[in-house]
């Protein structure tokens, strides 16, 4: 599976969030326009720079200018992740962890937060911030835990239902509406949890750094 990781120009995480991931299958590193200031404070080199360009620093695109693939969309009907989400695509692509897309900025957060949704039929987008990971998960899916774990479940709306095994706080057929309901903080009881989601998508937010040290990533 083609894996790649795009960093945007919010709050990054650490390098060795970054580095982590690249040793474990996400071997290309996309910027999303700004995206690659950051990456040189982290004396990252990424492979593509994407995006209109206008947030990157002239500095930063000198020093990447002989080193990345630097893509220039002056278009303003998407933004720059999806830019990137969609030469990722083009590229065959199977699955992207976006970084950096949260930050001082609400409406970036939600903007991107729907972006996993948006593209979710042609590419399985995960969100790693602060010390979360988001993935979004649809039909019936065994996830690898361990007893313990906290596990949060968010739904978007009144139609999908969400039935559980392995959770102390089990949903059989529940609704999570977004602003209704919803499973924070759920405790997995056993080494593998089941969810069945019907109608729908759902949001799972785990503690990236637990997964991490844990092997489950």
């Amino acid at each position: 599976m083609k894996k790649c990781i795009i960093l945007a120009n919010g709050k990054p995480p650490s390098k060795n969030a970054i580095t982590f991931l690249m040793r474990n299958g996400y071997s290309t590193l996309f910027c999303a326009d700004g995206g690659a200031n950051s990456a040189l404070k982290m004396s990252l080199t990424p492979t593509y720079i994407i995006g209109d360009l206008d947030s990157i620093k002239k500095n930063t695109l000198r020093y990447y200018k002989d080193k990345s693939i630097i893509i220039k969309l002056k278009r303003q009907n998407d933004t720059d992740v999806e830019k990137c989400l969609k030469h990722a695509i083009k590229l065959n692509f199977e699955e992207a962890v976006l970084t950096a897309v949260t930050g001082d900025r609400l409406d970036h957060t939600f903007c991107n937060l729907g972006i996993v949704l948006k593209f979710i039929d042609k590419i399985s987008v995960k969100i790693v911030a602060e010390n979360s990971l988001l993935i979004a998960l649809t039909g019936i899916k065994k996830l690898n835990t361990f007893p313990g774990e906290t596990i949060s479940i968010y739904g978007i709306n009144d139609k999908t239902r969400i039935s559980s095994s392995g959770l102390k706080y089990p949903l059989r057929n529940t609704a999570l509406p977004f602003g209704q309901k919803e499973s924070t903080s759920n405790i997995a009881l056993t080494d593998q949890i089941s969810l069945k989601v019907t109608n729908g998508l759902v949001f799972i937010i785990r503690d990236f750094h637990t997964m991490k040290n844990n092997g489950l990533i």
